[in-house]
């Protein structure tokens, strides 16, 4: 589960920072369907799905909380997991807005 939770944030960030550079460079002729591709991602990894996998999960972290059955590290995972899926676009922007203040 950590390698699969690992791989969708990394992921996630990964075609957030892909939409944010062909933002910036302008679109290059024939990626219409690439950043429709990555827009529908995003959209997903963002939007009513992942909302409602995050609140499921958050769930289960408390029911395992309160039950005395948690795996701390596990619970610890699931929560940052969460912040980072959904700071995502937030993270990517500060870290390019570092980059082109100390380039």
């Amino acid at each position: 589960m950590a390698f699969a939770s690992r791989f969708a944030v990394l992921t996630a960030g990964a075609m957030i920072a892909a939409q944010e550079a062909l933002a910036q460079v302008g679109s290059p002729q024939g990626s219409g369907p690439i950043l429709g591709a990555v827009n529908w991602v995003r959209g997903t990894m963002e939007g009513g799905i992942a909302t409602a996998v995050a609140v499921i999960a958050v769930a289960f972290v408390g029911f395992m909380m309160l039950t005395g059955r948690m795996n701390w590290k596990h619970g610890i995972t699931v929560i940052v997991g969460c912040f980072i899926l959904f700071g995502a676009a937030t993270i990517v922007g500060g870290i390019q807005m570092a980059a082109r203040t100390a380039g």
